[in-house]
């Protein structure tokens, strides 16, 4: 429920069998695609059945307080200990070992983003600025309609967050996402942790569209500042430029629709299946078996391997019909601000992997509030 109180430690204990579940969980996760919102006809499809969904019912979401701001609480981490640094290095060992058995990498990067992505610069308060603050484990913001089979990955991620309490939920995000692209091929992101956690939810309505609404429209009037736009252009910098980011962050984070796919009973964009993401497909960069659950549709044809084959794909009018273009993503190979860094990435796949680590790294921080900073993990 909105008004309940969050849990009043930092640490939630969860019972044998719910770990056990969050466990068996990890052999049919279902990888979801990366920063794409639903339409709005299901966004209001999964709002509608929030009260409802199994992790409000088992307890794994809690609702985050709507007390005025004065009176809310805030988890603050203690400074920076050697078992702090120690936790995080073993909890990044943990993640990989998780994503490598799991094939959960787009999921991961999924949830940071749409954790992160709600930060608005003009709002100078924390946490009510959004962003990568570890609210997104919160009903109601995990059951946003953008948000949509993120649940599964926050259950992932409870038995790893139980056994690393000095870990942050926002680091944790964080460390997950850079975790999966680095095992996907990905650049090494220069992390940096010691986020302080939130228990205030950030609105619904600063995520991005894929495609307009029923009214031809990107985005809407919902959230910290509007985003309704009549472009996919014009939608995706009233988002980025919200977040404080420029069309270059905006492109090459774009690229990270090399990983994953989308679902139509999420997003109700794509197929329900395609040779890609058949049960048989082959889609990891090192040639491993396993995609998680079959289904839906992918931009690239290996989508659990990080490079740059999004920016080759998109443009290419003989890639095969099954693979997803979206408006969303054919506007940056349109776009007079979009194409040259596009085109640019289309061409060195290390000229992408250097900007898109940077974007990421300036994504995974904004609105973040550190405390005795730890890098080099």
């Amino acid at each position: 429920r909105g008004d309940e109180k969050p849990p009043s430690r930092t640490t939630v204990m969860f019972s044998k069998s719910v770990l056990v579940a969050a466990a068996a969980a990890a052999c049919a996760l279902e990888v979801a695609d990366a920063f794409v919102a639903p339409t709005p006809a299901m966004a209001r499809l999964n709002v509608r059945s929030a009260a409802s969904s199994p992790l409000a019912r088992t307890g794994l979401v809690h609702a985050a307080s709507t007390r005025p701001l004065a009176s809310r609480r805030t988890v603050v981490f203690m400074a920076a200990s050697d078992d702090h640094v120690k936790e995080l290095k073993a909890c990044k060992k943990d993640l990989w070992d998780l994503v490598d058995k799991t094939n959960a990498n787009p999921v991961m990067v999924r949830l940071a983003w749409h954790d992160s992505g709600t930060y608005d610069v003009n709002i100078k308060e924390w946490p009510d600025c959004g962003g990568a603050i570890g609210s997104i484990r919160f009903d109601p913001e995990i059951n946003h309609g953008a948000n949509a089979g993120l649940s599964l990955a926050l259950k992932l991620l409870e038995p790893i967050k139980k056994k690393y309490p000095l870990v942050s939920h926002a680091d944790l995000f964080q460390m997950a996402s850079a975790v999966s692209i680095e095992h996907a091929g990905g650049p090494k992101i220069d992390m940096k942790y010691g986020r302080v956690d939130s228990e205030q939810c950030s609105p619904e309505g600063n995520l991005p569209d894929a495609e307009p609404g029923d009214n031809g429209k990107y985005g809407g009037a919902g959230g910290t500042a509007s985003t309704e736009d009549s472009t996919p252009g014009g939608h995706l910098r009233k988002v980025f430029y919200r977040m404080g980011l420029g069309d270059k962050e905006i492109v090459a984070l774009s690229g990270a629709h090399t990983l994953g796919r989308a679902w139509k009973d999420r997003s109700g964009l794509g197929a329900e299946s395609t040779k890609f993401t058949s049960k048989d497909a082959i889609a990891r960069k090192d040639g491993k078996a396993g995609i998680g659950k079959a289904g839906g549709s992918s931009w690239t044809e290996k989508w659990l391997a990080f490079d740059n084959s999004y920016f080759t794909t998109i443009p290419d009018d003989s890639s095969d019909p099954e693979l997803l273009k979206l408006s969303s993503d054919k506007i940056v190979f349109k776009d007079d601000g979009f194409k040259p860094f596009a085109e640019k990435y289309q061409k060195s796949e290390s000229d992408f992997f250097k900007d898109y680590a940077e974007s990421h790294k300036k994504l995974s921080e904004l609105g973040a509030k550190f405390e005795n900073e730890v890098t080099g993990v």
